[in-house]
């Protein structure tokens, strides 16, 4: 790989709100363009299970745009062959355009010489055929997902269809009472982009420059996370990526931009909301420590009487900056704040209007907060969400 000398330095302050630029969180965003220009602007939305007030790829659009309705978000995602969902930074929704860049990941899998699940005889072909003449179907229509209760515990039927999905052959078009929904790929995907004729390196250079794009700055390590891959991936291909080296005050790394992102001082008006643990801004822990002096992970996994937090405590997002986090749950039509952390008492405004947002947003009528961990700001929170609230 050629070494190139850094062009830039960056302070602390000046990475983090290109950061925040980059990822669709300070200045005027193209609202026209909706949530399908946040999945571009983005590059991948995570997915998972978890739905506390919306599920998290609800949440990444709302982030921005704000009170975009929900049904609205599920659309633009799936109707038109818009995207697709595949392996990137984890279980994501991805833009369609990017499938031919996926081809190097599509080769592995084929390629993969063990797998956790064995693949009964005749079951992938079965599957294919009978996606061929009733698709779209969920694994369940295809011949039942699971064998038992168990969730590892996957039938045939679903070891084929997601076998064909990881090589390409099958796409997950949508989702369906969060049941993944397959089609074959010849049938969702445009023509003009169903080809795995890229070579690996061209691959990796263009998800690397999109990494950097989404990014606006970030380490090696930033960078490869993004689309989950290897470092020496990276390194194999990012002088010719099209980011350039810059160094950035306190990271005490290497880092890379988007030119783009050098070229006019980050302004504009900052975003004040909760944030899934999955967003993009945040999934990635130390970036998140390194950027924000904030220091965040899910407790959903970790047993109730270990939590700090809260089981699904969302980083609340103003000025730029993480000043709180909020573990909400929904009872009727009240938003229940059920822990509250405070970055001080100048963060009660921004925590109280993030949460009468929320509530607005998910249809709630009302916020109740419970439990904060300074006590003495419990009433100036309350009161102000009530004020709020009117």
């Amino acid at each position: 790989m050629t070494t190139l000398r850094p062009t830039t330095d960056l302070s602390a302050d000046e990475a983090r709100r290109i950061a925040l630029r980059a990822q669709g969180f300070l200045g005027a965003l193209d609202r026209r363009s909706g949530v399908r220009g946040i999945l571009r602007h983005l590059g991948a939305v995570q997915l998972d299970t978890i739905s506390v007030l919306a599920r998290s790829h609800e949440l990444i659009p709302y982030a921005r745009l704000g009170a975009v309705g929900r049904k609205t978000v599920e659309r633009a995602y799936w109707t038109d062959t818009h995207a697709f969902e595949y392996w990137s930074h984890a279980a994501c929704i991805l833009p369609v355009e990017e499938w031919p860049h996926f081809a190097f990941r599509r080769r592995a899998y084929r390629g993969r010489p063990h797998w956790n699940h064995d693949l009964p005889d005749g079951a992938y072909d079965q599957v294919i055929k009978q996606l061929r003449a009733e698709g779209p179907l969920t694994a369940t229509e295809l011949g039942g997902a699971k064998r038992t209760s168990e969730w590892w515990d996957w039938s045939g039927a679903k070891v084929a269809v997601e076998r064909a999905l990881m090589y390409g052959e099958v796409v997950c078009v949508e989702r369906r009472g969060w049941k993944r929904v397959y089609d074959l790929a010849e049938r969702a995907v445009p023509q003009a982009l169903l080809h795995d004729e890229l070579d690996d390196a061209e691959c990796l250079r263009r998800l690397v420059r999109l990494a950097g794009q989404s990014l606006g700055v970030g380490t090696r390590a930033d960078i490869a996370d993004y689309h989950r891959l290897k470092g020496e991936q990276v390194d194999a291909v990012i002088a010719d990526s099209g980011l350039v080296p810059v160094t950035v005050e306190g990271w005490g790394k290497p880092a890379w931009a988007d030119p783009a992102a050098l070229e006019t001082p980050p302004r504009g008006r900052h975003r004040t909301t909760l944030l899934s643990p999955f967003d993009s801004l945040i999934w990635e822990r130390a970036r998140t420590e390194r950027i924000f002096g904030f220091t965040h992970r899910l407790e959903a996994y970790v047993p109730k009487q270990k939590r700090i937090y809260g089981y699904f405590a969302m980083p609340v997002l103003a000025g730029g900056h993480l000043v709180g986090r909020v573990d909400p749950a929904r009872e009727g039509q009240t938003l229940v704040a059920k822990q509250v952390t405070l970055d001080g008492p100048k963060a009660v405004p921004a925590v109280a209007q993030a949460l009468v947002e929320a509530a607005s947003w998910v249809d709630c009528t009302d916020v109740r907060v419970e439990r904060v961990d300074a006590p003495a700001l419990r009433e100036p929170l309350a009161r102000e969400v009530a004020r709020l609230v009117g």
